[in-house]
């Protein structure tokens, strides 16, 4: 019981951190220099990560399939199964998980490390708003990052499986990218970078929530960077299940329509 009201205090804090986010953004946009500078920075330090990521997501999701497929005689869609499996589901997911490991947790120990060295404090003893001047411009940043190494992610997978497919099941380059229109259809599409958005804002969110609400010195830093990265992940899977819950009400109500 005590800790499912600790999980719920966390997820309300979280929730309640980012309606404050939101009401300064819609007080005053923060300043786009700073913006610009964190996603710059964001982006090139996580891109050869998030591109490895994807290559071997792509890689690992057609040696899969065309292990199944080869008992078919269907090797020549390969491509187009591999890739739509990896926007929908797996690739932003698994992606993800990577950029909570890299991002999060290094926002996490910088905004931890401001806190308890009272840098945070000094700011607001300056007259300026924590939220406006800190905050605000990395939860930005992080969201737009992400989402455009999520996106970069997805494209390394459609080589990374392309490769793997020509090097494990002998599905040439060209036989293998012919079928991936055939198959992955633009609501796949749309399905992926929809969840690549949705996990941006979690990942922001949360990093920046225990980041700026560590307390408890340089042990604090440490069990706030833990704590990211375990409720990064929790909320990540929870909200692919809803994502894509709510895309298959979508899908049916579209259905319908069109019927």
């Amino acid at each position: 019981m005590t800790y499912f009201i600790s999980v719920l205090d966390e997820v309300g804090g979280t929730l309640l951190f980012l309606k404050k986010i939101l009401g300064t953004l819609f007080k005053k946009s923060p300043k786009s220099h700073d913006v610009f500078e964190q996603i710059w920075k964001v982006t090139v330090e996580s891109f050869a990560t998030t591109a490895m990521a994807g290559f071997f997501v792509g890689a690992i999701m057609s040696v899969q399939f065309a292990m199944l497929m080869k008992e078919f005689g269907a090797l020549g869609y390969l491509g187009g199964l591999a890739s739509s499996a990896t926007f929908r589901e797996v690739g932003p997911l698994l992606i993800a998980f990577m950029l909570s490991g890299k991002v999060g947790a290094y926002t996490s120990a910088e905004l931890g490390t401001m806190r308890v060295t009272e840098q945070i404090d000094a700011v607001r003893c300056l007259g300026a708003d924590p939220l406006q001047e800190i905050i605000a411009p990395r939860f930005i940043g992080i969201i737009i990052a992400s989402f455009f190494l999520l996106g970069s992610g997805l494209i390394m997978s459609v080589f990374g499986g392309a490769l793997l497919g020509s090097l494990f099941a002998g599905v040439s380059f060209e036989e293998y990218f012919r079928h991936i229109p055939t198959i992955v259809s633009p609501v796949s599409i749309l399905s992926g970078l929809f969840k690549c958005g949705t996990f941006a804002v979690v990942l922001a969110t949360v990093c920046t929530f225990k980041g700026y609400s560590t307390t408890g010195g340089a042990k604090g830093v440490g069990r706030s960077v833990v704590s990211t990265a375990v409720m990064t992940m929790i909320c990540i899977v929870v909200m692919d299940w809803f994502t894509s819950f709510i895309g298959d009400i979508i899908l049916q109500v579209l259905r319908g329509y069109r019927s």
